[in-house]
């Protein structure tokens, strides 16, 4: 028996039926799901149960990650998905609730956040209070960059709005301390989010925008591996910046 699913269901006070509903197959299926632990659903099923649970995948099927795993040098990969939408919610909020040094946000805009986060800026705020290092790393509005993007991306919801919110929330989480922000444009085409030694990392496709990229999952296990790597354009980036607090005082942005 898949003791785990079984308990996932109990924890989410949901029915077999209710679980079957939100993944889009058959009752009976879910009731093999759970009796036979070595059957393992299709790729969208298991994430349609994990984001309707709240779990991750390597509780509720351990196997079906383990499986994908390599044993050479990418094997730092934990998943991968093929849409940056396609991962559950869920997968980011225990990421983020991990991690206990440091929460790092290298996405142009980080507007996903604020709205598929349920009170992201609580979770921040008590991460911040117990000393994790927050640090968000956005676009210029101002950028001709960002304007290149904008007109590249062709959607209404522009770059520079969706800025605009992320200085928006972060401004009221200001008075915290150990939260901070600065602005770059070397990272228009790649986010990086770092979880102390996990980390999610989306390559941004010719017009698409965000959730409409390929994601990796990673997790550090090497050094100057895949991680590291990643971990030190962050970093470089994150040296090149400027202070949004400074720049908006001065109005720069």
């Amino acid at each position: 028996m898949n003791h785990a699913l079984r308990r996932a269901l109990a924890n989410a006070k949901m029915t077999e039926t209710q679980l079957a509903e939100a993944c889009g197959v058959d009752v009976k299926t879910i009731s093999r799901w759970i009796a036979n632990p070595t059957r393992i659903p299709h790729a969208r099923h298991r994430w349609a149960a994990c984001e309707a649970l709240g779990e991750e995948e390597t509780a509720l099927w351990p196997t079906a990650v383990s499986s994908a795993l390599k044993t050479g040098p990418d094997r730092e990969i934990v998943q991968v998905f093929p849409y940056r939408s396609a991962a559950p919610s869920s997968l980011w909020r225990s990421l983020i609730t991990k991690a206990q040094k440091e929460l790092t946000f290298a996405g142009y805009t980080n507007y996903f956040l604020w709205l598929e986060q349920a009170n992201l800026a609580g979770a921040l705020r008590r991460k911040a209070l117990v000393g994790c290092r927050v640090r968000f790393l956005i676009g210029d509005p101002d950028s001709p960059v960002t304007r290149a993007r904008e007109a590249e991306e062709g959607v209404p919801l522009t770059l520079s709005t969706r800025i605009a919110v992320t200085i928006s929330e972060l401004e009221r989480l200001r008075p915290v301390g150990n939260i901070e922000g600065r602005f770059e444009t070397g990272h228009v085409n790649l986010s990086v989010f770092r979880f102390d030694d996990e980390m999610i990392v989306t390559p941004i496709l010719a017009r698409r925008v965000g959730h409409d990229s390929p994601m990796l999952h990673l997790r550090r296990s090497q050094p100057d591996g895949m991680f590291d790597r990643f971990a030190d354009h962050v970093e470089e980036l994150w040296v090149r910046g400027r202070n949004i607090w400074e720049a908006t005082e001065h109005g720069q942005a």
